[in-house]
């Protein structure tokens, strides 16, 4: 299986209406910064391995994106967590939450 390095990414709002809808007024204030590309997930829930079911190999994890605010949350500030299988290039993704 192939591991992407941790590359961190930067939530930054290009409009006004995207501003006004990051941030939060209740989470801890790590929420809302865990998005990333490569490294190991950070699972809110535990994991299991992700195998491709296409090829039956298994997945690489690509990426995870965060909550962006109060009103554009994940149920309780949960994250999308992306896996590719760099054998058929199938992605599977999905959501946790706390």
């Amino acid at each position: 299986m192939k591991e992407i390095p941790e590359i961190p990414l930067v939530m930054q709002a290009t409009t006004m209406e995207a501003e006004r809808e990051i941030g939060f007024k209740w989470a801890d204030a790590s929420v809302g910064r865990r998005s990333k590309i490569g490294g190991k997930p950070d699972l809110v829930q535990d994991g299991c391995r992700q195998v491709c079911k296409s090829c039956g190999s298994e997945m690489t994890f690509y990426a995870q994106i965060d909550s962006v605010g109060d009103e554009v949350c994940l149920a309780d500030v949960g994250m999308v967590y992306v896996f590719v299988c760099f054998d058929c290039f199938t992605s599977e993704s999905f959501v946790q939450s706390a």
